[in-house]
């Protein structure tokens, strides 16, 4: 099973130092653009505004038709304005993941406050990359204290069959009212 093509924008809004899709992209697990010109023309972008969840349907635009995955590298301070800008320059399939806990150290424990490495990852593992998903997180400290966090939304998430499913699975591990 090949690997699926796994990309970033950077908008250079973070400490570079700091940066999850800087160093994934340093040790290669993805690759990182900062010009909107260069990304892939087909595949799937995550972007948490969307409203349509990543979904077992998205799938095979990662798998069989070789499209890419692309992370939107921004702070969530600036997230509404580049969310837009970004979204106004590219065809992507833009989709949000269901909710996880973050793992980072700056968001530790916040739910659906992931780094552009955390989302990448959770959505590779939804499309049952899990190997790719772990390799992703693998330059960090904390990577792995994100798939023990996550472990059981996780696996429930990978067996479901439709988007609608997962909305629904959602309310199984969080408490949606009181995350509002």
């Amino acid at each position: 099973m090949d690997d699926i093509k796994v990309h970033a924008i950077w908008l250079a809004q973070d400490d570079p130092k700091k940066n999850t899709a800087v160093l994934a992209s340093r040790r290669g697990d993805l690759t990182l653009h900062k010009d909107m010109r260069k990304i892939p023309r087909k595949g799937v972008i995550l972007e948490p505004l969307c409203g349509k969840i990543f979904g077992p349907e998205d799938h095979e635009l990662l798998t069989i038709k070789h499209g890419s995955l692309v992370g939107l590298d921004c702070s969530w301070a600036q997230i509404e304005d580049s969310v837009e800008t970004v979204m106004k320059r590219t065809r992507l399939v833009p989709r949000m993941l269901p909710l996880l806990l973050a793992a980072n150290p700056v968001n530790w424990g916040k739910p659906s406050r992931l780094t552009t490495a955390e989302a990448l990852a959770a959505a590779l593992y939804l499309a049952g990359r899990k190997e790719q998903a772990k390799n992703v997180l693998g330059a960090f400290r904390w990577g792995s204290r994100f798939f023990e966090l996550n472990h059981e939304p996780l696996e429930a998430y990978s067996l479901a069959k439709s988007s609608s499913e997962l909305v629904d699975l959602q309310f199984e591990f969080f408490d949606i009212e009181h995350l509002r």
